[in-house]
């Protein structure tokens, strides 16, 4: 077990229970998995490969990749055809990844303007702009320098943008009120 999922159930876990009223323990909000992503305009082997060898790197995990569905035109995607590339993480190695995240990506990125964010009601995510604040890519800079916006999406299982807030904000991420719903979009 990380500290940060013991640090969730013994304190974070109880602030949730006092902050808001629930009335079954399996509606506490909790984090539920994280998902990194890259996205492709094309087809081309080379950067999917890159891609999700990059993803590989960073998370200590084996991506997928992700399928098309329907056919876009406008990027001449067919039907059936790679368009990006992910990495769902759970449990032990979601932690280790937020602890990364917080401690070592996030404090570099604050002065600069690298993120965007967009919240839901029941996940957050970020648009990370330059992907060689983590080390792992650095160090191989002429192999990854094509990559653009990794996607962060963390999901939880909270009800409503308070909750969420307040989970994150208790796990020391900071979430600006003003900032972030000048981002939400509505569906």
């Amino acid at each position: 077990m990380h500290f940060l999922e013991s640090y969730y159930i013994n304190i974070i876990k109880y602030d949730l229970i006092n902050r808001f009223s629930y009335k079954t323990i399996k509606n506490i909000p909790k984090l539920q998995t994280i998902v990194l992503s890259f996205g492709c305009n094309t087809v081309e082997l080379k950067k999917l490969s890159i891609s999700l060898l990059s993803l590989q790197l960073i998370t200590t995990k084996r991506g997928k990749l992700t399928i098309a569905t329907q056919p876009n035109i406008i990027l001449k995607i067919k039907k059936g055809n790679p368009v990006g590339c992910k990495v769902v993480l759970k449990k032990t190695v979601m932690y280790q990844f937020i602890y990364k995240l917080f401690l070592e990506i996030l404090p570099g990125t604050k002065n600069k303007i690298l993120l965007k964010k967009t919240l839901y009601p029941n996940n957050i995510s970020y648009n990370l702009e330059n992907i060689f604040v983590f080390k792992e890519l650095e160090k191989n800079y002429m192999l990854f320098n094509h990559l653009k916006n990794l996607q962060i999406t963390i999901i939880t299982n909270t009800k409503t943008n308070r909750e969420l807030i307040f989970l994150l904000n208790s796990f020391r991420f900071r979430v600006n009120l003003k900032k972030t719903f000048a981002n939400v979009t509505q569906w």
